[in-house]
């Protein structure tokens, strides 16, 4: 699936996933290719980024998270 990772500043990530792994203010939650559509608001902590074996953490002190269509939008702080 797509992912794109955007603070008010910059681009932090675009490209491929695998699996992500959100903080949603009313507990954690993940992303696998084909999920059904969703919009969520996200709380301070870490966004996990699984690419094939290799995980990558970002930090976010929060933001909004859509999934549509194989496509994931993160606007965070």
């Amino acid at each position: 699936m797509d992912l794109e990772i955007i603070t008010p500043d910059k681009t932090i990530y675009k490209g491929d996933a695998d699996l992500i792994q959100f903080p949603g203010i009313d507990g954690s939650f993940e992303i696998l290719s084909n999920h059904a559509p969703l919009i969520s608001v996200l709380k301070q902590g870490n966004i996990k980024v699984r690419i094939g074996k290799d995980v990558y953490y970002y930090s976010v002190k929060g933001g909004v998270v859509e999934v549509l269509k194989d496509k994931v939008l993160v606007l965070a702080e």
